[in-house]
């Protein structure tokens, strides 16, 4: 197989997990709105973690409410760059952790903006009720669990000269 094909791949395989990330996402929020509107929270485990369900109309803990345009834009932004940096990261095995980050940030994102463009909110229904934390969702999971892992990678796990060599292949192309 050559390098074509071989990168032609890796990109089928990040839409095919950004479109099952996004569905899955949408599918959790619909049966939110289809059980959970309406209804008292569902408590999961007494006084530590229900089902809640919120329309959030802002960013995260609720912040900037009512700010759609600007949230969209942040979302081109955010996309732009994460196709960018695919595009330019090594197909390598020792740079899958970054690639799977990617996915996880789009599969959020594009989550997150098909509410904000279809509904004018965000579903939320994930509630910790023993530490009072601002409700969320699955794709607020997938922004979170990639934004922590990106920063343990590039702590613990990628050298200068990892970064340096995708940076140097932003510059070459």
């Amino acid at each position: 197989m050559n390098n074509n094909e071989s990168r032609s791949r890796h990109y089928l395989f990040a839409i095919f997990g950004i479109i099952a990330g996004v569905l899955f996402d949408q599918w959790t929020k619909y049966m939110a709105l289809a059980h959970l509107r309406g209804q008292e929270p569902y408590v999961l485990i007494k006084n530590v973690f229900e089902l809640d369900y919120l329309e959030n109309r802002g960013a995260a803990f609720g912040m900037l409410q009512n700010k759609q345009i600007l949230f969209i834009l942040c979302v081109a932004l955010i996309s732009i760059f994460v196709v960018v940096f695919y595009k330019n990261v090594s197909l390598s095995r020792h740079f899958l952790p970054l690639r799977v980050c990617a996915i996880l940030i789009m599969a959020g994102a594009i989550g997150n903006v098909i509410d904000r463009i279809f509904r004018h909110y965000v579903v939320d229904f994930f509630y910790f009720s023993l530490i009072n934390f601002p409700v969320f969702n699955v794709a607020d999971i997938y922004v979170t669990v990639a934004a922590i892992l990106l920063i343990l990678l590039l702590l613990f796990y990628y050298k200068e000269e990892d970064l340096e060599q995708i940076f140097h292949n932003q510059k070459r192309k």
